[in-house]
């Protein structure tokens, strides 16, 4: 006897064998990846994170951000040699610092220097009554050192002279020009200081005012009579 055809038994009968190959090519394609990707990660676990490539050191662009142990050793000395600069550098400026210090204190702000000296002369002829007669009211008399092209320059540079004679005493001798509304001179000042003596006195305070007689503000030679002190013993002791 012959079998009935249906064909939903035969659907039915067909079904699990369209599936099958299906399932077993996606469980294939996820052992694949999942294969392929173990190894990426077991890389990436033995070498870990890369870490950024910095700059190499040098001695223009050292900023002292690197640490000395991180630093080869061409790059340690470029670091050693920026240092050493530096360093003389600050070294140089300290001396020079100093130096123009000393340099204003023993040329303007000390009670000896020349700028000291030659403010007190000028405030003593300015007071003499004499020189306010041919030069003019003392409030109206300036003084400046030698002439120069430079105006700037005129009140700065005094024509002097230092020296020591052979018993010890100092001689500081300068000159500087005095004008006023009625005329101009020429004030000599001639200080000494002996060796037992801390400060310089005057020795001789002129002006010369041209068509007149010097004019005598301090004269050591004068207030002896104009006699030389003896010496005793090859030295004069006053």
């Amino acid at each position: 006897m012959a079998a009935i055809y249906k064909p939903t038994e035969a659907i039915q009968l067909l079904r699990p064998i369209t599936k099958r190959p299906i399932s077993v090519q996606r469980k294939r394609a996820a052992r694949v990846a999942f294969s392929t990707s173990r190894p990426a990660r077991s890389t990436e676990t033995s070498k870990g994170p890369l870490q950024p490539t910095r700059r190499a050191v040098t001695i223009a662009n050292d900023t002292g951000a690197v640490r000395w142990s991180e630093l080869s050793p061409g790059e340690k000395a470029s670091r050693t040699v920026q240092q050493s600069f530096n360093l003389s550098v600050v070294l140089v400026g300290v001396v020079m610092t100093c130096g123009v210090g000393y340099f204003l204190f023993a040329d303007v702000f000390s009670p000896d220097s020349k700028t000291a000296h030659f403010n007190r002369a000028t405030t003593a002829i300015r007071a003499h009554p004499e020189c306010q007669r041919l030069l003019g009211p003392g409030n109206e008399i300036a003084a400046h050192g030698e002439a120069s092209w430079s105006r700037l320059a005129r009140n700065r540079y005094l024509s002097s002279s230092t020296e020591t004679d052979k018993w010890g005493t100092e001689h500081l001798r300068f000159r500087f020009y005095v004008e006023g509304p009625v005329g101009q001179g020429v004030a000599h000042v001639h200080l000494t200081k002996r060796p037992s003596q801390n400060e310089y006195e005057y020795h001789t305070l002129a002006v010369d005012v041209k068509g007149h007689q010097r004019i005598y503000l301090e004269n050591a030679d004068g207030k002896s009579g104009g006699k030389i002190a003896p010496k005793i013993f090859g030295a004069r002791w006053w």
